[in-house]
């Protein structure tokens, strides 16, 4: 029998092949939701689902798109913001 903490349902259950033959279960974390957008909340496109520790080995281009507030905004949440931030600059420099 497995130890206890790993018959929990949060963990996956991996099965693999070792190059002696045997058939072993690995156990892992199951994927992390889609990272979100902070205006909108809907799902971040270039965003890689991954764990902490596994985001952490990825480069930075990998781990979110190149623009301003890339992972962090959508891009149409994106383009309002500049919009908005065009409207006040233009209002206070009139």
């Amino acid at each position: 029998m497995v130890r206890p903490a790993l018959r929990s349902r949060s963990l996956r259950r991996i099965h693999k092949r070792t190059p002696g033959g045997r058939h072993v279960v690995h156990y892992e974390r199951r994927r992390p939701g889609p990272a979100r957008c902070a205006r909108c909340g809907r799902p971040l496109n270039g965003v890689p689902r991954l764990r902490p520790s596994k985001l952490r080995a990825l480069p930075k281009t990998a781990k979110r798109p190149e623009r301003p507030y890339g992972g962090v905004l959508c891009p149409s949440c994106l383009a309002e913001l500049l919009r908005q931030q065009v409207r006040r600059s233009v209002l206070q420099s009139s």
